[in-house]
């Protein structure tokens, strides 16, 4: 099974990863980064991987 991994230090809020992957990924009206599913599922992995890659901080990591 695959898992989101944020380094909260590096991200700055940019709001690509939620664009590419809204299930998964909300920045809340704090600014904060929230994952709502850490463990995506198989139909959301396409765009949690376009996150992870388009994430201007290099933030965001999905292990497999």
């Amino acid at each position: 099974m695959s898992r989101v991994q944020v380094d909260r230090e590096r991200c700055v809020a940019s709001g690509v990863c939620e664009s590419l992957a809204p299930d998964v990924f909300e920045i809340d009206d704090d600014g904060v980064l929230q994952v709502h599913r850490e463990e995506p599922a198989a139909d959301d992995l396409d765009g949690v991987r376009d996150a992870v890659q388009s994430c201007p901080a290099r933030a965001l990591a999905l292990a497999e």
